[in-house]
């Protein structure tokens, strides 16, 4: 946990034990946070969202203050809110300009598996739910763990997870590589994240080369549905994963969240990872 999560969520825990009102008008920015602010029980004190915040569904019905990289920092203010939460990517655009409107913020890591566990305490402390916060992490590793067991045994295929692409091609493509929580997840669901990419840790650009050296067994390709295009992974037909059919295109909403969804994104990857067992055996709360 970074010294400034540590900070907020010492705060946020200070003024739950001083007494202090839990917040009655929160804005999420992220539909990551939009996520866990329902999953702790905060979801009813929530008054604006981003435009990609579709869980849970009656956030769809939700004002809307931007995107999540262009929210409006003045429509933010207009829902006079006494919470903002936001992920630490956003804390560039975010971060100084709430804090001189002298509104209170949480900031949520969303790096790692371990960041979605700090972001629910965080959030659960910021607004009074931390019973429910401890419940839903406790609920969430418990499935993270079944995954985890059942997959331990199984073969373990490499995989390469692709998070973005020029639409239609394989230009421009960037992965999820050791160090993000989507490769953690792959690993929990009995894959082997490939190797030999041109590139460091956690989310970088890779080459179509590149990916012809690390000839990973099983491709998933999280490209947004709305920007998916034709298939690409044709033009390399000698890679193993093509070769075998193993490229899987995932198109759930839910997949890239570092939320409590990640247990239901490791059920996803070990169903796609492991055809030969049975898809129930991987579900998950």
């Amino acid at each position: 946990m970074s010294f400034r999560l540590s900070a907020v969520c010492a705060l946020g825990f200070a003024a739950v034990l001083a007494g202090a009102a839990p917040p009655q008008r929160i804005v999420s920015v992220s539909p990551v946070e939009t996520e866990i602010l329902y999953g702790v029980g905060a979801f009813d004190k929530v008054v604006a969202v981003t435009e990609y915040c579709v869980y849970p569904p009656e956030a769809k019905s939700l004002p809307k203050v931007g995107g999540w990289a262009t929210p409006s920092v003045e429509k933010v203010a207009s829902f006079h809110p006494d919470l903002v939460v936001f992920s630490e990517p956003q804390a560039p655009f975010l971060e100084n300009p709430l804090k001189q409107l002298g509104i209170r913020t949480v900031l949520a890591p969303s790096q790692t598996i371990q960041d979605a566990f700090t972001a629910i305490t965080a959030i659960g402390q910021a607004t009074g739910h931390q019973r429910q916060a401890a419940d839903l992490a406790a609920r969430t590793k418990a499935a993270l763990d079944t995954v985890r067991r059942r997959a331990a045994s199984l073969p373990h295929p490499t995989v390469l997870i692709v998070v973005d692409r020029t639409p239609g091609t394989l230009r421009d493509m960037y992965a999820a590589l050791p160090g993000s929580f989507l490769a953690q997840l792959a690993e929990i669901a009995g894959g082997r994240v490939a190797r030999g990419l041109d590139t460091g840790n956690g989310y970088g650009k890779i080459s179509a080369e590149s990916v012809l050296s690390s000839n990973p067994d099983v491709i998933l390709d999280l490209l947004p549905a709305s920007n998916a295009g034709s298939d690409p992974w044709r033009q390399l037909p000698e890679l193993n994963a093509v070769r075998r059919r193993q490229v899987h295109f995932v198109r759930d909403e839910f997949a890239p969240h570092d939320s409590q969804m990640i247990a239901r994104t490791a059920g996803l990857f070990a169903r796609l990872l492991h055809p030969e067992v049975p898809a129930r055996e991987w579900d998950t709360p």
